[in-house]
């Protein structure tokens, strides 16, 4: 079983399912089990636990198998949660934001950047220029923005998830 304390794990799930999901992952019932079950054994409204099985598992964290009845013929849906996967999603994860701090820092470190001294708003030279260093949206003069403590914090990001195979 996953540990669901560790914080990667967690943080994973909550951006995945929201903290609804991850409070109905934490207490869905062992076993095969129908939406309504889980609603009803979580508190979580139907809805909810639909839309967060549907996403765990259209990444491969949860299992439907699909039931009809003899009688009736209608199908029921049984689900269970299968968190074996969760390793290599996290990796995929780590290589997605390893790409995506990469981008950013090549256009940190291409762009001169100006910012307006009231937050603003933050742009790059030719944009800048294009509204020549007035702030778009209070007026104030824009300023020159050293970005190489950003630049800085996103080469110490890199390091660390490099340095965690």
């Amino acid at each position: 079983m996953i540990d669901l304390n560790d914080p990667v794990v967690r943080g994973y799930l909550v951006r995945l399912v929201g903290e609804d999901g991850l409070l109905m992952i934490e207490n869905m019932p062992e076993g095969e089990v129908t939406d309504e079950q889980i609603s009803q054994a979580t508190g979580i409204l139907l809805n909810i636990v639909r839309r967060t099985l549907f996403i765990l598992n259209e990444n491969k964290l949860a299992v439907c198998r699909r039931e009809r009845d003899s009688s009736s013929g209608w199908l029921t849906y049984l689900w269970t949660l299968d968190m074996t996967d969760i390793g290599p999603q996290l990796m995929k994860e780590k290589k997605r934001l390893v790409k995506n701090l990469r981008v950013r820092l090549k256009f940190e470190e291409d762009n001169v950047f100006y910012a307006c001294p009231e937050g603003c708003i933050r742009m790059n030279f030719n944009e800048a220029t294009e509204c020549e260093f007035l702030c778009p949206d209070c007026g104030e003069d824009m300023m020159y923005d050293d970005n190489s403590a950003f630049m800085k914090k996103i080469e110490k990001r890199l390091a660390f998830l490099d340095r965690e195979h």
